[in-house]
């Protein structure tokens, strides 16, 4: 089994499922039922094969694991190359659990177009993976710029009434972005003479140059991220896309740009770096208590959960810039948190809008009395939101804390601030939606959920609390990994803001 392609198997395997139900007849009665079940069967089994690859993981190498390596032109040194270590391997376990979750919050929302959306979202979970397997730089633009051609199309085909904006400010943000990096991409190509990652990470940068690499990264990631002041494609691609296109979005994209610092800016460039870090720090800084204010004063419960994303990346970006063990492990765990809970969050709003087609907070009130069991689901994301302790919310942002403090306490004062915040308009949303009378007279007839809503919601929630309660298999799975990223910055490198 370990001498089998896993990790090409898992990339493609989706790609296999999009052509299956290519291949099904357009019968109006089953084609799109037939469409459902087989997209839910692909993802279902690309988790399972992603189970496959966690069990033969090495616990105790800090290499990439099940590397495969083929040539891909030879005459450029350009190799299809792809590996996983702990970070990445995470970030496909959290892709792979979260598209059949998505699939089925799709299944009675989705009634145009069916075989397309399915399609496309099984597109959408194969670039993911790729971009999280690619050992090689061109490998890794081409699988994380191709990304974008799904979820715009998810944005754009499916989204709301004006999907067609924030498709297009979506698109044009993120690819202007990644342009610089290609650039970047064959600049180290023209000097190092090859683009495999783990040969650019022996090679030593040097000189002005490495500082304009290393920009030209950090912005694509940015706006990935998306980090203050190129944030402003997020709220509106979270509007109007599909619930499933918001959960993937929200989950998975953003971390893409977290990924992107973790695997090619520290490493890579680990003086540049600690040089730009304090300019980070006051981005970072400004995300948070910026997105948390905008977020208290939003009337659209989807604005309000996109800003507080916004807010929570700002915690990210935070710790990983401080370049120690507590910063960056507190980075990467409230990465894959905020994975679970904003996917949580943002399936519990499209249940609530799919019953009463509005997303206005002023139009709910009193829903506890009517909907008890999701009351109890919803509750659970909001308090993980707010870093409530017992919830995986809370592990990721105390470590980044304490990381803030070894940078200055007035530091710690302001991302505390942002927690203090988030308490604010989640308990305030929650608040105004589930509690106090029933006033309106049409929220009398809200059903509770239903079967297919406990079956994605429950895991939910389970994770969240599992998570908060023992952290200790993420930090298990990345630590040796992200003792490789931290390790250039053991060694004396020129001091802070100094070129």
């Amino acid at each position: 089994m370990e001498q089998l392609p896993l990790l090409t198997l898992m990339i493609f395997l989706p790609l296999l499922g999009a052509f299956a139900i290519l291949l099904i007849k357009n019968d109006p009665l089953s084609a799109s039922q037939n469409a459902r079940g087989v997209a839910l069967l692909t993802s279902l089994t690309t988790f399972v094969l992603s189970l496959v690859v966690l069990s033969y993981f090495k616990l105790s190498s800090s290499d990439f694991q099940l590397v495969e390596k083929y040539e891909w032109v030879p005459k450029l040194s350009l190799n299809y190359c792809v590996g996983v270590d702990g970070i990445s391997l995470l970030f496909i376990l959290l892709t792979t659990f979260l598209t059949p979750i998505a699939i089925l919050a799709s299944w009675n929302v989705i009634r145009d177009k069916v075989k397309e959306y399915m399609i496309t979202f099984l597109m959408l979970e194969s670039l993911i993976i790729g971009s999280f397997c690619a050992l090689d730089l061109v490998l890794f633009y081409i699988f994380f710029e191709a990304v974008l051609i799904p979820m715009y199309l998810i944005i754009g085909i499916w989204g709301g009434k004006a999907r067609i904006h924030a498709a297009f400010k979506f698109f044009l943000f993120t690819l202007s972005g990644s342009v610089l990096m290609l650039i970047a991409i064959l600049s180290i190509h023209g000097e190092v003479g090859t683009t495999d990652l783990v040969e650019a990470y022996r090679y030593t940068f040097s000189g002005a140059k490495q500082y304009w690499l290393w920009a030209a990264f950090f912005i694509s990631f940015a706006v990935k991220i998306p980090m203050w002041p190129v944030h402003t494609w997020l709220p509106n691609a979270h509007v109007e896309a599909p619930t499933a296109g918001s959960v993937i979005l929200a989950a998975i994209l953003l971390k893409m740009g977290g990924y992107g610092f973790l695997r090619f800016s520290l490493p890579l460039f680990p003086e540049p770096s600690q040089f730009f870090a304090p300019y980070v720090f006051g981005l970072s800084m400004i995300a948070v208590v910026y997105a948390s204010l905008v977020a208290l004063v939003q009337e659209d419960m989807k604005k309000l959960v996109a800003y507080s994303s916004i807010a929570h990346m700002g915690f990210v970006t935070f710790g990983i810039f401080t370049f120690t063990e507590q910063g960056i492990k507190g980075a990467f765990f409230q990465m894959i948190s905020h994975g679970i809970i904003s996917a949580g969050l943002f399936l519990c709003v499209g249940i609530l809008y799919s019953r009463v087609h509005s997303r206005e907070i002023m139009r709910y009130a009193g829903v506890r009395s009517r909907m008890p069991h999701f009351a109890f689901m919803f509750l659970i994301c909001v308090l993980a939101s707010i870093g409530l302790p017992g919830t995986s919310g809370f592990v990721g942002e105390l470590l980044v804390l304490v990381a803030s403090f070894e940078k200055g306490g007035w530091m710690t004062l302001i991302m505390g601030s942002g927690i203090v915040l988030s308490a604010a308009y989640g308990l305030w949303l929650y608040k105004r939606i589930m509690l106090g009378k029933l006033t309106d007279k049409s929220l009398e007839k809200l059903n509770d959920i239903i079967f297919i809503e406990k079956l994605y919601l429950l895991p939910i929630v389970a994770v969240i609390l599992l998570l908060g309660i023992y952290p200790k298999p993420i930090f298990m799975l990345s630590e040796t990994a992200i003792e490789r990223v931290i390790a250039p910055f053991y060694t004396e490198l020129k001091p802070e803001g100094q070129l």
